[in-house]
Formats: C-alpha cells, structure tokens, sequence
C-alpha cells in the first residue's frame, strides 16, 4: 500500500498531513510533480519529477499506482481513471472519489469548464481553510487506516 500526491497543485497544509502520517505510520508517500520538491529527509518520502506538460503527473501516478493504494488529488479526470480499478481517490478538501459519484463529479467539472472557456467564470479557488484542513486531516486518516488493515 503507497500513498500517491498529486503534488503541483496540493496544498502546503495536506502535503504536511501526509508526510507526518507517512513517516509516523511508516508508508511510503510518492510525492509526483513537475517541479523539485523539497521533503523532509525520510525513508518513507520520495519525490518524482515528471516531464513539464499536461497531464504527465497524472499518467505517471496511473502507470504506477495499484489497487488498495490511496491516492490525493484534485484532478476529477485523474479520479475518474483510478476509482474503477480499486484505487482509493480523496480530494485536499476531504472528499473521496467513489464509483457512486465519480459521473456526477465529471459532468460538473465539465460544466464548470465549459463555463470558464466561455469566460463567466474568472478568478481561482479560495483560500484553503482551516476547515478544510481538518476535513481532509479526517478523511485521509479514516482511509489510511481502512487500507492499511486490509494490506496487512
């Protein structure tokens, strides 16, 4: 069982959260961007650097992933390709991916595509919170700790 990050556009505050939980619960955390990152010195974090380009990160984390290991994300077409194959998908807000709402998830993210190509959309996300910090501190605990009983 790994952990997966998608890591260019995760938050400061949940790459924490796992590299903590990773190095206390002794997994190993694979952390896959298109920049170097900079990870405490520990045997159960790693860094990989893709190539620059859409969607590299995510095809790496497809290639690489399997069933039973716990991947974070915000890419919903990412989630869409891991959840029907037994990989666990939660988002930095705390939400997890499931084949019961990973159609509704794809159908609104296309909308809301649609609706920023058009331009009535502008702006970027809003500030992570606290909130959502802990909500996401929850849900990747709750996963962890149900997939790591299962990989034993």
């Amino acid at each position: 069982m790994k952990i997966w990050v998608d890591a260019d556009a995760c938050p400061v505050a949940v790459k924490d959260i796992i590299m903590a939980a990773a190095s206390r619960r002794a997994v190993e955390a694979i952390f896959v961007a298109n920049k170097q990152l900079n990870l405490p010195t520990s045997k159960h974090l790693s860094v990989v650097k893709v190539d620059l380009g859409p969607d590299v990160a995510d095809k790496y984390i497809v290639e690489h992933s399997q069933k039973f290991d716990l991947v974070i994300t915000q890419d919903t077409l990412l989630a869409h390709q891991l959840v029907p194959v037994g990989i666990v998908v939660i988002d930095p807000h705390g939400k997890k991916f499931t084949e019961d709402n990973i159609g509704d998830r794809v159908a609104m993210r296309n909308l809301l595509q649609e609706s920023r190509d058009r331009g009535e959309i502008t702006g970027g996300p809003k500030p992570f919170s606290n909130k959502e910090k802990q909500a996401f501190a929850s849900a990747f605990d709750k996963e962890l700790t149900r997939l790591l009983k299962i990989s034993v």
